[in-house]
């Protein structure tokens, strides 16, 4: 004999609404609804539950509401009064059971399948509210799994609802990652296989899907600063793995030319302040970026040489006298016989090079210039401002002309256009002397000497004498055509010293974005080239900044990048993922471009305060469970699932996780080992910790100190033959 429906549906009556606002329904629980485990819906469940769903009949179906509170209130019968009571009666407790929920959605009715079994369909918001004294249900397992299993474009599986019939899990890559999600939780809570996970179950569906067996045109790039997620993606023969010292055998030496930086992270990186120094830098990479071919390029160095010697006269005519000939000679003497190796070196510019040697020697040759000395030497008179004037105006000229045939964008400093990186040091510095005040660039000079005499970071600066093109460098960190050569890249930052990480971090972002714009600005349909950038420990390198701060340091110059690809970063294909531990430190501007979070255990206070703001009112109280979640569980909301739900993520095996794993002190202490996975007594050899440390090379007989490169190393590497000798220009 057959159930009736509505006698299921009367088995399944917990109780009825008491009370009823827009952000709360409050019931009252009958006498005899379960009161630890429910028998009554086909599979034994537990019941009353914290976060569990239960259903009230509405105008649309079912209005779903997530548990937030239950308690139990005190009998409403008073005790009995008077003197003679008698102590051996018990007065019974006729207790009353409450719960709260949270309105969610709409669970509405679907199709019949014509064999009595109907389909259920769930959306967020609801239309019409229950009034007081409305029946309130228990969910069949079918309605937990249309709950929970709800939404279109259910592509990627990442775990399973524990509180509804452990229904899977699935998500729409679409909204997952082209919104931007971040991914919240202490240490240890298991930020970071969620993050690998989430990369590889889309990689494995998006594979499954293709049914070619080829593998998916996706792009996923994972900034990773502790080393983490080499491990989980080693399997992967094509996972491109980039770090400062490659010298696994699928590790590829991580490449950032100096040449990819811009103005702005040039400033950051030097601390150049706004008024003196930071326009020569400006000016120093807009002309060296702007040299062409080897005529252009000594047009420029003539240019600077000359405009030293220009500099030098301007100063002793700006003092309003004749300028005192026992100074002022000789140095002109220095400026004719550096005209006249000009003249020697670029024969297009002889004959102007030649007047101005020519008005010198008028000058200097004057009578009543000069006179004898007792000793026999040569003496100056000093020098009228007409006279210099002549001169002024002969060089002033050839600047201008020199000026004119370089062809200097104005915005050509911010763009990829590759230099020397030792040439560029050298070209600041001469380009310093010709200021008025040098000694106002003597920190810029001492910053840029730094970078460049870095031994470790050469070969990523691109000042190892091996150059990389900006195509080659774009097939390698996003991958070429359909990804052929992999979907995924992960660039070690965990040995870049803490001077640069945020820079180089900053202009490796910065690339990528840049880029994808000029995908779609070239694409005949203006389409995007989708691309994920993974940011871990992003509390690092989008934190907080002040934003009075006159000059920008390196860290608020990498977290204002990252906020504008949080910002305008979904129009041109790129997604951001954030794993952090201390949501509160992060830019505000970050998190709210992010739509989707994927919460784990957050026991801060202040970290918990700043998530409950980034979500509605009414769904609050979930939230409530972040200090108490287990390792692997989390809470999954936002634009990437239909309503917020506690997930247990999916299991992945130990070689895919990311190498973070808790230190094994007891094991350590007591020498324990493990035999079958090979693992030996935790020795220590610091003598070859610190050949390592310190850069030195091991052979089989000794070891040898690699020679660090020294200022002379750099000036004379920066030397070229057709470059005119320094010493010959007067400063």
């Amino acid at each position: 004999m057959s159930t009736s429906p509505l006698a299921l549906l009367d088995s399944l009556r917990i109780g009825s609404v008491d009370f009823v606002s827009p952000s709360e329904i409050k019931v009252l629980l009958d006498v005899e609804a379960p009161a630890a485990i429910s028998l009554n819906t086909g599979t034994p469940r537990p019941f009353p539950r914290v976060n569990g769903y239960v259903l009230v009949p509405s105008d649309e179906g079912f209005l779903v509401g997530q548990v937030e509170w239950i308690t139990v209130e005190r009998s409403p019968y008073p005790k009995r009064k008077g003197t003679q009571q008698d102590f051996g009666l018990i007065d019974l407790p006729f207790p009353l059971r409450k719960l709260s929920l949270t309105p969610l959605g709409t669970l509405s009715f679907g199709n019949d399948d014509g064999k009595g079994h109907v389909s259920f369909n769930f959306r967020r918001g609801v239309g019409s509210f229950p009034s007081v004294g409305d029946v309130v249900f228990l969910p069949t397992p079918e309605q937990l799994r249309s709950i929970v299993e709800s939404g279109e474009n259910r592509r990627v599986w990442i775990g399973n609802s524990p509180l509804a019939e452990n229904a899977e899990v699935k998500v729409d890559p679409n909204r997952l990652f082209g919104r931007h999600l971040a991914v919240l939780g202490n240490t240890g809570s298991g930020k970071s296989c969620s993050v690998a996970g989430l990369i590889r179950w889309s990689l494995d569906a998006a594979k499954a899907e293709r049914g070619t067996g080829a593998d998916p045109n996706a792009r996923f790039l994972i900034l990773d600063p502790n080393g983490e997620y080499s491990r989980a993606f080693s399997s992967d023969k094509k996972a491109r793995i980039f770090s400062v010292d490659a010298e696994e055998e699928n590790v590829a030496p991580l490449k950032v030319p100096l040449w990819f930086w811009n103005s702005d992270e040039w400033c950051a990186f030097t601390q150049a302040s706004p008024g003196v120094q930071r326009p020569l830098l400006r000016k120093c990479l807009r002309e060296i970026k702007s040299i062409e071919g080897a005529n252009q390029e000594s047009q420029l160095r003539l240019r600077q040489g000359c405009s030293a010697m220009l500099t030098t006269i301007e100063a002793a005519i700006s003092t309003g006298r004749g300028y005192e000939g026992w100074k002022f000679g000789p140095t002109l003497q220095l400026i004719k016989e550096d005209l006249e190796e000009f003249g020697s070196q670029f024969g297009d510019f002889s004959d102007r090079l030649h007047s101005c040697v020519q008005t010198i020697d008028s000058v200097l040759g004057a009578d009543g210039q000069t006179y004898q000395r007792n000793n026999g030497t040569t003496g100056y008179n000093n020098f009228s401002i007409k006279s210099l004037n002549e001169i002024r105006g002969e060089i002033d000229e050839l600047v201008s002309e020199l000026g004119n045939g370089i062809q200097i964008s104005q915005n050509k400093e911010d763009l990829p256009i590759q230099f020397g990186s030792f040439e560029f040091g050298a070209y600041l510095e001469r380009s310093a002397r010709t200021e008025g005040n040098p000694q106002f660039f003597d920190s810029l000079i001492m910053r840029v000497r730094g970078l460049l005499a870095e031994a470790r970071m050469s070969s990523t600066y691109g000042t190892d004498g091996e150059e990389t093109g900006l195509d080659e460098w774009l097939t390698e960190i996003l991958g070429n055509s359909d990804a052929s050569n992999g979907t995924v890249t992960i660039v070690d930052l965990s040995l870049v010293p803490a001077e640069v990480i945020h820079i180089i971090t900053a202009v490796i972002a910065r690339m990528t974005f840049e880029a994808l714009q000029r995908y779609r600005k070239l694409h005949p349909q203006h389409k995007t080239l989708p691309t994920v950038l993974v940011m871990e420990e992003a509390h690092t390198f989008i934190k907080r900044y002040n934003e009075v701060s006159e000059n920008e340091s390196a860290s608020s110059a990498c977290c204002r990048l990252f906020e504008r690809i949080a910002r305008e970063g979904r129009k041109f294909g790129l997604g951001l993922v954030l794993s952090s531990q201390r949501p509160s430190e992060l830019s505000p501007t970050v998190l709210s471009q992010c739509n989707t979070f994927l919460l784990h255990r957050i026991s801060n206070d202040r970290d918990q305060e700043l998530v409950q703001k980034l979500v509605p009112d009414n769904l609050r109280g979930l939230l409530r469970d972040l200090p108490s979640l287990p390792s692997q569980k989390a809470i999954l909301m936002g634009w990437a699932s239909e309503l917020p739900i506690l997930v247990k993520i999916r299991n992945l095996p130990d070689e895919q996780r990311p190498q973070s794993d808790d230190p094994d002190f007891w094991e350590v202490w007591t020498g324990k080992v493990d035999d079958e996975e090979g693992e030996s007594e935790r020795t220590v050899d610091w003598s070859e910790i610190s050949r390592e440390w310190q850069g030195r090379v091991n052979s089989e007989n000794s070891t040898e100190q690699a020679a660090e490169p020294t200022i002379e190393d750099i000036a004379e590497k920066d030397t070229g033959e057709d470059r005119p000798d320094e010493d010959a220009i007067p400063f």
